[in-house]
C-alpha cells in the first residue's frame, strides 16, 4: 500500500532533481570580486560624505574663527543674534529637525531622510555651532550624507531595506568623518537607531563600513586629519582588577548625572513650550542665556571638541569643576530645548570630562585617565544607548588602548539608562 505522503514525497525529490539538472547547463560565471557592484556603490557613498564633512568642516572653523574674535561680554549680543538668524534661517526655509527625526525617519519612514532639509540644517548649524552653543556637528553632518544616501539609493530605484541600507550608509560615512572610527562611527550609525537592538539592520553593516572607510580618508585629505587620538589624557597603567569594579563604581554615578541631564531638559523643554512662540523667538532667547553662560565661565562655550583638552590641560578647583559640570549641562539643555541645531555627543564627553576631573579632585589617587573615560562612556550610552559604539569610539578619541573598562562603563551607563528613551523615536516599535 502506496501512502499519499510518499508520493507526494517522490514527485518533491523528482522537482528538485530537475532544478539542480537545469542549473548545471547554466554557463557558470564568476565575478572576480564579491559584490563588486555594490562594493563600488557604497565606496562612491563615502567619497561623496567623506567629502560633504570636509568642505562642512573646514566652512564651519572658518565661521568660528570670525566669531571667535568676539569675547567677553560681546559674546552676549553675538549668540542672541546668532540665535535669531538661525531662527529665522529655520522659519523661512524649513525646520530640518534633530537627531529624533533623523532616527524616527530611518525607522519609521522607509528609510527616506529628505534632502530638501540641507539647506536650513546646514546654514544654521553653521550659525548655531561656530558661535558657541553646546551642541556639535554630529546631527547636522549625519542629516545631509544620510539624506545623500537615500538620494543615491532613489537614483538607482531601490526601496524597503535597500534604500534604508543607503541611508544608513551615509549616515555611517558623517558619523565616521566626524569621529575619525570608521568601525565606530558604522555601528553608531546603527546602534542610535536602536531597533530590537540593532540586528534588524543587520544587512548595513558591510555597507556602512565600505562606506565609513572611504569616508574617512577622503576626509582625511581633505582636512588633514592625523592619526592618534584626538584629546591628549594622561597615559594609563593597568593597576589590576579592581580597574573594573572602578570603572562600575564611577559609571553609576556618570549615569545620575546622565539622569541630571534628562531631567534638566525636560523642564528647559517645558519652559519654551509653555507659550507657543515662533521659533525664531525661543533661538534668540537661548542665545542670550548662553551668551551669558559663556561670559561668565567661558570653557562651556562651544561643543567641547577642543575645549576638552583645555579643561584636562587646566588646574581648576573642585568649585570651579561643579560649575563648570552644572552650567555646561544647563548649556546643553537650553541649546537642545530653544531650537539651536547640532548633536550632543561630544558636548556630553566634555560632561563626562569634567565629571571624571571633579571625581578625582575629591578623592585623590585615583587613576585619572580611567576615571574621566568611564564618566565619558556612562554618560553618553546612558542618553543615547549607544555602549558598543561609544566604548570603540572612545578608544580611538582618547588613546585608551584597553577596552574592557570602557565597556564595563558603558554597559553600566547603558542598563541603569530611564526607560523612557532621551531620544525619544528609539522607543519600541510602536508603528510598525
Amino acid at each position: 500500500m502506496v501512502l499519499l505522503s510518499d508520493v507526494i514525497l517522490e514527485i518533491q525529490k523528482k522537482r528538485k532533481l530537475i532544478r539542480y539538472a537545469n542549473l548545471l547547463d547554466q554557463p557558470i560565471r564568476l565575478s572576480p570580486f564579491l559584490f563588486s557592484r555594490d562594493f563600488f556603490l557604497w565606496a562612491i557613498l563615502g567619497l561623496i560624505g567623506g567629502t560633504i564633512a570636509g568642505v562642512y568642516w573646514i566652512a564651519l572653523e572658518t565661521v568660528t574663527h570670525w566669531f571667535g574674535v568676539f569675547k567677553g561680554w560681546e559674546v552676549v549680543p553675538l549668540m542672541t543674534i546668532a540665535g535669531l538668524l538661525a531662527g529665522l534661517v529655520i522659519h523661512f526655509i524649513g525646520d530640518p529637525g534633530e537627531i529624533h527625526l533623523i532616527v524616527n525617519n530611518i525607522r519609521f519612514n522607509k528609510g527616506k531622510l529628505n534632502p530638501k532639509n540641507n539647506p536650513s540644517m546646514i546654514l544654521s548649524s553653521l550659525l548655531c555651532v561656530a558661535s558657541g552653543g553646546s551642541l556639535g556637528p554630529e546631527a547636522p553632518l549625519v542629516q545631509v550624507t544620510g539624506s545623500t544616501g537615500t538620494w543615491l539609493g532613489k537614483m538607482l530605484r531601490l526601496k524597503g531595506e535597500a534604500l534604508r541600507t543607503y541611508s544608513i550608509a551615509g549616515m555611517a560615512s558623517g558619523f565616521t568623518a566626524l569621529f575619525g572610527a570608521p568601525l565606530g562611527g558604522s555601528l553608531f550609525a546603527l546602534e542610535i537607531l536602536h531597533h530590537k537592538h540593532m540586528m534588524e539592520y543587520y544587512r548595513a553593516v558591510i555597507p556602512a563600513l565600505v562606506a565609513s572607510c572611504f569616508s574617512y580618508v577622503v576626509f582625511a585629505l581633505i582636512v588633514h586629519l592625523g592619526l592618534g587620538p584626538t584629546w591628549d589624557f594622561p597615559s594609563y597603567t593597568y593597576g589590576g582588577i579592581f580597574d573594573f569594579g572602578f570603572a562600575a563604581l564611577v559609571g553609576i554615578v556618570a549615569s545620575a548625572v546622565a539622569w541630571l541631564f534628562i531631567y534638566c531638559t525636560k523642564i528647559c523643554k517645558k519652559l519654551f513650550e509653555q507659550k507657543p512662540l515662533p521659533i525664531y523667538v525661543k533661538t534668540t532667547i537661548g542665545g542670550f542665556l548662553l551668551g551669558w553662560i559663556s561670559f561668565y565661565l567661558p570653557i562651556t562655550r562651544y561643543f567641547g571638541h577642543h575645549e576638552i583638552n583645555e579643561l584636562i590641560s587646566q588646574t581648576l578647583t573642585w568649585e570651579v569643576l561643579v560649575a563648570v559640570l552644572l552650567f555646561k549641562i544647563l548649556a546643553i539643555s537650553i541649546t537642545v530645548t530653544s531650537g539651536w541645531r547640532g548633536g550632543f555627543i561630544i558636548p556630553l564627553f566634555f560632561v563626562g570630562t569634567a565629571l571624571g576631573l571633579l571625581i578625582c579632585q575629591l578623592f585623590p589617587g585615583l587613576n585619572i585617565t580611567l576615571v574621566i573615560v568611564s564618566c565619558m562612556a556612562a554618560i553618553n550610552a546612558c542618553v543615547t544607548r549607544t555602549p558598543v559604539s561609544t566604548t570603540i569610539l572612545l578608544t580611538v578619541l582618547t588613546g585608551f588602548g584597553h577596552f574592557v573598562p570602557i565597556l564595563i562603563a558603558s554597559m553600566t551607563g547603558y542598563f541603569l539608562a530611564p526607560k523612557i528613551p532621551f531620544i525619544h523615536s528609539q522607543l519600541k516599535d510602536t508603528k510598525e
